[in-house]
This record gives C-alpha cells, sequence and structure tokens, in this order.
C-alpha cells in the first residue's frame, strides 16, 4: 500500500470544489449577458443620438453662413460652409449640392448629398440601396429625408425636414 505526505494529497482540486467555481461562473454569466445586450442597443442608441445632433447642428451652421453671407433667396453653392457646395431654399435650409433649391423636388439622392455635404468628414455612411451595407438608408418621404439607421435592425430613423430646418431621430 503507497502511503502519501499531506503534501502530496494536497495538490490538486477536489471535484466538489470544481462544480462549485463553475456554478459560481454561471450565475454570474446568467447575470452579466442581460446587462451586456442593454450597453449594445445603449451603444446603438447614442450613435443615432449623435447622428442626429451632428446633422442639426450641420442644418443650422449652413443657414448660419447663408444669413452671414447676406442671402434672403435661395442659394446654390453657399461660399464659406463646408466644401461651398451646399444649395439652400429661399429659407436658408440645406436641400441639395447638384442644384436644386425646392424642399418639394427632393429625391432620396439629394438627401444624401445633404448629409455628406453638411456632416463631411467622418460621418457614418448613408446610401439609397442597402447593396453598399450603409449604417443608414436615404428615402423620401412627403415631410423630407429619412435616414434608417441600419446596424440595430430596429428600424430607428433620423427625419431631416428641408421646408422648416427640423432634425428629429425615431428613439
Amino acid at each position: 500500500m503507497t502511503h502519501y505526505s499531506t503534501e502530496q494529497r494536497n495538490r490538486g482540486f477536489t471535484l466538489i470544489e470544481l462544480v462549485v467555481v463553475i456554478a459560481i461562473l454561471a450565475i454570474l454569466a446568467a447575470f452579466a449577458l442581460p446587462r451586456f445586450a442593454q450597453l449594445s442597443q445603449q451603444a446603438h442608441n447614442s450613435s443615432v443620438d449623435a447622428a442626429t445632433g451632428a446633422l442639426a447642428a450641420g442644418v443650422a451652421l449652413a443657414k448660419t453662413q447663408w444669413v452671414s453671407n447676406g442671402f434672403t433667396a435661395a442659394t446654390t453653392n453657399v461660399v464659406g460652409f463646408g466644401n461651398d457646395t451646399i444649395d439652400v431654399s429661399g429659407d436658408g435650409w440645406a436641400v441639395s449640392t447638384t442644384g436644386n433649391t425646392v424642399p418639394a423636388l427632393m429625391t432620396a439622392g439629394e438627401c444624401v448629398e445633404v448629409w455628406n455635404g453638411l456632416l463631411q468628414a467622418n460621418a457614418p455612411s448613408v446610401a439609397t440601396g442597402a447593396a453598399s451595407t450603409p449604417d443608414y438608408l436615404a428615402s423620401i418621404t412627403a415631410a423630407g429625408c429619412l435616414f434608417t439607421y441600419q446596424l440595430d435592425g430596429q428600424g430607428t430613423t433620423i427625419s431631416y425636414n428641408a421646408g422648416n430646418g427640423e432634425v428629429t431621430n425615431s428613439l
């Protein structure tokens, strides 16, 4: 019969100790996973809020530049704002970058132009079709431009009304 010293017997973990540790980790994971899922949705919501704020600021800055330039009528290529390509309506709200100054005649493509012209560098991607998997899909509604957030699958939107400059989101 082999005899083990006390040192040799205390070298490893018992099966009960391992089971208890695994059970504790499973309980912690059960509480942590829902919290991580909430953090992911909160991050998406924050991204939409940031894009909404940036678009609203761009709209306001373009109108401010239009007013500062002394304009009171529809204008193409507002000098002093961004790349000098924003075209605005008679009320000073951004409409396109290709010459359209009438909000009622806007197209989804012009919504993309407005987004890119106002937000410029490091803006979330936007397109009119899902083929390129953009961050936002642009479409046109009776109220103006609608940008649908694609990354969370929740159908969250940002709307821009070129008739009155209002920017809102659906959060």
